[in-house]
């Protein structure tokens, strides 16, 4: 299920790393598809014990990851922003891909980007991976995250 363009990741020997889940509450459908599909995809990388806490919502997610950042080796925050008539969407957006790439730099712990900026409902729902839904963003942002660790754990090790 994943989009036009992805990549295939191949992920080895991960089974080891810490991870965390940080998923929104607001939407509880679309968040209910992100976080089967982060699970799934932990799962299928040999993860089984993951961390999954839940925050209000999207703009939340940095200021978690953050926390989060300094005892796991990846973090991933799903969350999802539709459009309305105000503003609003576009400093929530902004805010929350400022601050999540802001933690991933500073710290040096891949954060996998897995929140969903949709014009409508539908759209978000496309992309949930939920039955019907055309692309599984909580799966690819998972294996994204991890593939990211994974890379990065090889590239340190012969230094160490």
């Amino acid at each position: 299920m994943s989009g036009k363009g992805a990549p295939e990741l191949s992920v080895r020997n991960a089974s080891d790393l810490r991870v965390a889940v940080i998923a929104a509450q607001w939407h509880e459908k679309v968040m209910d598809g992100l976080v089967n599909g982060a699970l799934r995809a932990l799962h299928e990388l040999g993860i089984d014990e993951p961390t999954l806490i839940r925050v209000p919502g999207t703009f939340e997610l940095p200021v978690a990851a953050k926390v989060l950042a300094a005892r796991y080796d990846a973090v991933v925050a799903l969350g999802v922003v539709i459009r309305g008539g105000t503003p609003h969407f576009d400093y929530v957006c902004q805010g929350v891909t400022n601050g999540l790439t802001q933690v991933a730099v500073e710290t040096g712990v891949p954060v996998g980007f897995g929140v969903l900026t949709c014009d409508d409902e539908e759209q978000a729902l496309d992309r949930a991976g939920i039955e019907g839904s055309t692309e599984d963003k909580g799966h690819e942002a998972v294996t994204a995250a991890v593939a990211t660790a994974a890379t990065l754990r090889s590239v340190s090790e012969p230094w160490h």
